[in-house]
């Protein structure tokens, strides 16, 4: 009889996990994401500080999404959770954190379980306590506050949490319900307090005027463009030019310049008193903006001047032979401004009057960083929230109310499946668990406390983490609201990709490529 040896059907080291293995795999990658994550959710959570292996460079940050993404990870089912976390930065802004937890616990609950009943009870448990005060301006910017300032409790401007929340909320309003956050700039300045920052109407341009002209302009017509400015150098490129005398490089500069003197006619004939340019302005043709009294600011990043042209209703030009085709930008008024140690442009009364500046201040560019993301958080979850006004509360609240919903179905589900739903409560009980546990209170006296308060129909109720020794309390009093599509975000997310990960039974890894000898 013949014997036949198994077929080989991948390449050389690669690697296999199957069944029970490749589940357990799933599991504890997950589990060990939520692991690392964790510690810094809520507003007693804790800051990692995570370091560059290649430069050095330091980020200290307690943004689930930003640790999640700078570190390396190897385990297939982590990047699971580490792609929910940026689906849900990228979706609502905030919930970074709690979406990966969440999604670990259920993964550490759920070794032989689904949970697709579940997350529909507790959705439905979620929506039918949300609350739309959006009719009434005054209840709904209340409501905005609240969500500010409880996104910025778990952040590094906790302690300036009133002060940032105003801000984020004028900056949010001045919008009229867009969710294009590319009309709210921030410009970090290290210096000052965290309190000094503040918010400007209109667009900071960080650059100089150019030497010799008017600091001030007002009721600008504004040409913003991305050309070469610099040719008052000879460049003649692929090609060598070889010259007898002096006289005749003279001539070659001559021709230079007129060139230039060319192109800035086109410019002048757009009818401006403005002109911004992405690339460098050199001397020769900021001499003859100079000599004709328009305003010109040179080396506007190119992030500068996209922003630019959005916010004063112009387009980025290149070529200037069609000045009747060209959009040009306006706006009331440009003047310098001075900032910390540094002068800056600002422009006033901007074409699109929904544009604002939060101007950060701080002690480090570390700081400065970070309190950039916090408050990125928040203008995201309030931009959301404008759209879909309905709101929930934190504290824990939401995740009990859901649970308790979660058990109700559980009586009403036979078999195994019961089971399931059981332990999707479980997980939803972890959070507020969590919470607490970061705060260093009794977790499981709270969390008790809580339950019985919710199940005795104290829906508002949540975990007072701010007092000494903790306690539970009403969190619409307390001003403790959260986003109602942040957090049906994290449940339906978290859930979808823990039934992804439940549904794994063979873990294949490619064999590492091969580098070619030379």
């Amino acid at each position: 009889m013949a014997s036949f040896s198994p077929t080989q059907i991948f390449e050389d080291g690669t690697t296999q996990e199957k069944g029970e293995n490749a589940r357990l795999s799933a599991f504890v990658g997950a589990i060990a994401v939520g692991d690392l994550v964790k510690s810094t959710l809520g507003p007693k959570g804790m800051d990692k500080i995570l370091q560059s292996a290649s430069t050095g460079e330091i980020m200290v940050t307690n943004d689930g999404a930003t640790i999640l993404k700078s570190i390396a990870l190897d385990n297939a089912a982590a990047k699971v959770l580490v792609n929910i976390s940026k689906v849900q930065d990228d979706e609502v802004g905030d919930g970074t954190t709690s979406v990966t937890v969440l999604a670990a616990e259920l993964l550490r609950e759920a070794e032989k379980l689904g949970y697709r009943l579940a997350s529909q009870a507790a959705l439905r448990a979620l929506e039918e306590v949300a609350v739309d005060r959006s009719d009434s301006p005054e209840a709904f910017r209340k409501d905005l506050l609240s969500i500010a300032r409880t996104t910025l409790s778990s952040k590094v401007l906790a302690q300036d949490k009133d002060h940032f929340a105003e801000l984020a909320c004028d900056a949010v309003l001045r919008l009229k319900k867009s969710s294009d956050l590319s009309h709210i700039q921030i410009i970090k300045k290290a210096g000052g307090k965290l309190s000094d920052s503040y918010l400007d109407e209109g667009f900071i341009l960080d650059k100089k005027i150019g030497v010799n002209q008017p600091k001030r302009l007002e009721n600008a017509k504004i040409l913003v463009a991305n050309t070469s400015m610099d040719t008052d150098k000879v460049k003649i490129f692929g090609a060598r030019v070889k010259v007898g005398s002096t006289s005749k490089l003279a001539e070659l500069e001559k021709a230079e310049k007129e060139k230039m003197k060319a192109k800035v006619e086109k410019i002048k004939a757009h009818g401006i008193n403005c002109f911004i340019n992405r690339q460098l302005i050199y001397n020769w043709p900021e001499q003859l903006f100079t000599d004709a009294g328009i305003m010109s600011i040179e080396h506007a990043d190119f992030d500068g001047i996209e922003r630019l042209a959005l916010v004063t209703g112009g387009e980025i030009t290149s070529t200037f032979d069609h000045p009747d085709q060209v959009k040009l930008g306006h706006c009331d008024l440009i003047e310098e401004v001075i900032i910390g140690e540094d002068t800056l442009v600002k422009f006033s009364g901007v074409g699109e009057g929904a544009a604002c500046t939060i101007v950060l201040r701080g002690a480090t560019n570390q700081l400065l960083d970070e309190a950039e993301r916090s408050l990125h958080d928040a203008l995201a979850v309030l931009s959301q929230t404008v759209q879909e006004p309905r709101t929930t509360l934190g504290g824990g609240c939401a995740e009990m109310v859901m649970a308790k919903a979660v058990e109700g179905l559980a009586t009403r589900v036979e078999g195994k499946k019961q089971m399931a739903v059981v332990s999707f409560a479980e997980a939803l009980r972890q959070l507020p668990t969590i919470l607490a546990d970061n705060a260093g209170l009794d977790s499981g006296e709270l969390v008790s406390r809580l339950r019985k308060a919710i199940y005795d129909g104290l829906t508002t109720y949540g975990l007072d983490l701010t007092t000494p020794g903790g306690g539970i309390a009403d969190m619409r009093d307390l001003g403790v609201v959260e986003s109602y599509k942040l957090k049906r975000a994290v449940v339906s997310s978290a859930s979808e990709a823990t039934e992804l990960l439940l549904r794994v039974d063979d873990i294949i890894r490619a064999a590492p490529r091969r580098r070619e000898r030379a």
